[in-house]
């Protein structure tokens, strides 16, 4: 089924958004390179589709807190994802969105590693 299927072609459901995790670093600072294993995996990346607002149990609409284009920081473990052409993407709930980042992905990487 995902021989045919495309980032381009997925449109999340209500209340989820599709985000490209930002890529991992391979090499830490003092230039060591680390393998596959002994990496963290990135807890924020860019927003590709956002899915319709949610309805919560409420009955209240509730928007999406990030837009398409934004870089997004969420949960560590966002538990649905879709790999497609080597990439997981993730689908995290809008009330998994921990916060929107307005800098730089070099930057947010660099502030991530400081607080580690």
């Amino acid at each position: 089924m995902t021989n045919n299927l495309t980032v381009k072609k997925l449109q999340p459901a209500p209340g989820y958004l599709l985000v490209e995790p930002a890529k991992q670093e391979k090499k830490t600072a003092s230039g060591l390179y680390l393998p596959d294993s002994h990496q963290e995996k990135p807890q924020y990346g860019e927003v590709l589709a956002v899915g319709g607002k949610l309805i919560n149990d409420r009955g209240v609409e509730v928007d999406s807190p990030a837009k398409v284009g934004d870089t997004v920081l969420y949960k560590e473990w966002v538990s649905n994802e879709m790999e497609i052409d080597g990439i997981k993407y993730k689908f995290p709930k809008f009330d998994e969105i921990l916060a929107t980042i307005s800098s730089s992905p070099k930057k947010i990487e660099d502030i991530l590693k400081n607080h580690n």
